[in-house]
């Protein structure tokens, strides 16, 4: 049975009864619609509203100036699978098994049973969508799958009324779309066939057939080839299902506009989870050779297309008065991250990660403080800038508080109702933070002070070129007067060291009584 956790704290019927309750212009202030505008891989200092020289991402400002800018907002992790996790669900990762970066092949990593945020919102009388990138899983068993059929349980079966996505990234396959859990346009003539153990016989790949390709791996990233660049993870036949790598953003942007235009006469959440700067990178022509920093700058300005292409929408439509616009990005920056792309070459004096240390991976700030813009009109004022400490997971509590919906127990047990520090209304935000790298070491911040727990893994990638943050010795960084993590004064500082190592272990233990 659905939701089976959550039962008897608040019936929906008494939900909706306080719902309908409510007058309308209460009904418009609470309950606007939302849109929700993921990155994929774009770091702090990769927009031009966080004071990027290097390359302009002219929408994005203009959302900035529309709303408040947050300086010190984190995705939950370093990596897309946790992030992602953690903000549809309120719930850390860490304190859950199998949310690490999932393979392509990954059964579904938020069960149907689970309470989500699109749950919340459709229970709240929303219509809700979710278009693009996924990387949660599909499917009942992990490399199980029959793409071929729909793939249940799947984003349908976790509050999303609708859903377009990639099946899981753009460098794993399957390379196809599934559009609310039926991969589209397939043959069933030319049935997928998907394996992560080993390759079909026949079937090139990157790593024997280099002369096919016209994107090269840089590390990984080699096994069989689609559009003439190779992935990871095998796969054959689906010709006709196949995307195409240069119009992704294109069919994206499309179907989250069509969503919008779908829904305007009721409340409506989108999660838009965009692409672009993932690898690999392949910007549309329009883009192509415009940021002067090859195809990952140009990938940056085509999710900036993107962002006004749904700003424009809104406006259209006479929806900008009453939708709360959300961006922000999973995790973050990475330059070579699988491809020879000429990113590392053609980077110059742009700084992803703005002056912070590391990037996606890794527990240093880079990893973890992304872009974050809210603008609400009549409710945000515009121009705000805003340093709380505030994090993905608390957007949970924050929807529910702003629809004065009360949620059931156990739901999104990590997530912070901080709707005033989100509007900009409030400077403080979050007393503690904790944040997790790849390896699932942690680390917490209270916003001045910021202990990494001593963890095992290496302290740097050599492939991606980042330091990860791993030692086995504590690290303490002061970071409102060292951001970029230069100097361990853990060794001067023992008692904010056992301070702060304390409050981790305290909300480490903090379990909620939720299965696991």
């Amino acid at each position: 049975m659905k939701k089976e956790y959550y039962y008897g704290i608040l019936p929906l019927a008494l939900t909706s009864c306080l719902v309908s309750q409510t007058s309308a212009q209460e009904r418009q202030i609470n309950r606007p619609n939302v849109v929700f505008i993921y990155a994929d891989d774009i770091g702090y200092g990769d927009l031009s509203c966080n004071g990027a020289k290097t390359i302009h991402t002219p929408n994005v400002e203009r959302l900035a100036k529309m709303g408040v800018r947050f300086t010190n907002a984190h995705s939950a992790a370093a990596t897309s699978t946790p992030s992602r996790y953690a903000m549809l669900t309120g719930e850390y990762a860490w304190r859950k098994e199998g949310t690490g970066i999932a393979d392509g092949d990954a059964a579904s990593i938020i069960r149907p049973e689970r309470y989500t945020m699109a749950d919340m919102f459709k229970e709240a009388g929303y219509s809700t969508g979710v278009v693009g990138k996924w990387h949660l899983g599909l499917g009942d068993k992990g490399g199980e799958q029959d793409w071929n059929k729909p793939l249940k349980p799947g984003t349908n079966d976790i509050g999303f009324d609708y859903s377009f996505i990639m099946a899981a990234t753009g460098d794993r396959v399957p390379c196809v779309f599934v559009e609310n859990d039926r991969v589209i346009n397939l043959d069933p003539n030319d049935p997928i066939q998907v394996s992560y153990k080993k390759n079909f016989p026949g079937e090139p790949t990157g790593k024997d057939n280099p002369e096919l390709l016209k994107m090269h791996p840089s590390h990984g990233h080699n096994q069989s080839i689609v559009n003439g660049i190779s992935r990871i993870g095998y796969m054959k036949g689906g010709k006709s299902a196949l995307w195409q790598d240069d119009k992704i953003a294109e069919t994206l942007t499309g179907k989250a506009i069509s969503f919008i235009e779908g829904h305007k006469d009721a409340p409506f959440f989108l999660y838009f989870a965009t692409q672009d700067a993932h690898v690999p990178r392949v910007p549309s022509p329009q883009f192509v050779g415009k940021s002067s920093m090859g195809p990952r700058g140009d990938c940056l300005l085509e999710f900036d297309w993107s962002v006004g292409q749904v700003l424009d929408a809104l406006e259209r439509l006479g929806l900008d008065k009453n939708t709360l616009v959300i961006l922000s990005s999973d995790n973050g920056p990475v330059v070579d991250d699988g491809y020879k792309d000429q990113a590392v070459e053609l980077l110059g004096d742009h700084k992803p990660g703005g002056v912070y240390r590391g990037g996606k991976y890794s527990a240093y700030e880079a990893g973890t403080r992304v872009p974050c813009i809210w603008s609400w009109q009549g409710v945000i004022r515009p121009g705000t800038v805003s340093d709380a400490l505030l994090c993905q997971i608390d957007w949970f509590a924050t929807f529910a508080q702003m629809m004065n919906f009360r949620l059931p127990e156990g739901a999104a047990p990590d997530s912070e109702p901080l709707l005033n520090a989100w509007t900009g209304k409030e400077k403080k935000g979050r007393e503690w933070l904790v944040l997790q790298n790849a390896q699932n070491n942690l680390s917490v911040t209270d916003g001045r002070w910021k202990y990494l727990r001593p963890g095992k893994g290496p302290a740097y990638n050599k492939n991606v070129n980042i330091e990860l943050g791993n030692s086995m010795k504590p690290q303490l960084y002061d970071i409102k007067k060292d951001p970029a993590e230069k100097n361990n004064v853990a060794e001067k500082n023992p008692k904010i060291v056992t301070k702060m190592s304390e409050q981790l272990e305290k909300i480490v233990d903090g379990r909620y009584g939720l299965p696991l």
